[in-house]
């Protein structure tokens, strides 16, 4: 059975920084991009970051400059570093895999066909 465990959330004042992690379970994913999306309440799920196997990475503009994702693929384990947050970035952060094997970051959720259960991440003003 595959899984994807987040940890790592909580509660933070506004400037400080949370670091997330991902592991994954059941098969392994090195060869599959992994990515973290974020969902905030009444609003719909949105893309964050996304890592392949090789490192390259890709960000959402609302992020880039204090988040940092990074993973082990020797683990299958990945990471989300969140500094300098913002209480726009209070939502539910989920963990999740393309479906696919591929080299291509895709930043719509529906390409992504393992999520983890989610961790709260909210951040106080």
């Amino acid at each position: 059975q595959v899984q994807l465990v987040e940890s790592g959330g909580g509660l933070v004042q506004a400037g400080g920084s949370l670091r997330l992690s991902c592991a994954a379970s059941g098969r392994a994913f090195s060869d599959h991009v992994m990515g973290w999306f974020r969902q905030a309440p009444g609003s719909e799920r949105e893309f964050v970051a996304a890592i392949t196997w090789s490192g390259n990475s890709k960000y959402s503009d609302s992020v880039k400059g204090r988040f940092t994702i990074s993973r082990d693929n020797a683990k299958n384990t990945v990471h989300l570093q969140m500094n300098s947050l913002k209480p726009d970035d209070t939502a539910v952060y989920y963990c999740a895999a393309d479906g696919t094997a591929t080299v291509i970051v895709r930043v719509a959720a529906r390409y992504y066909g393992y999520w983890g259960q989610g961790t709260q991440v909210t951040v106080s003003s």
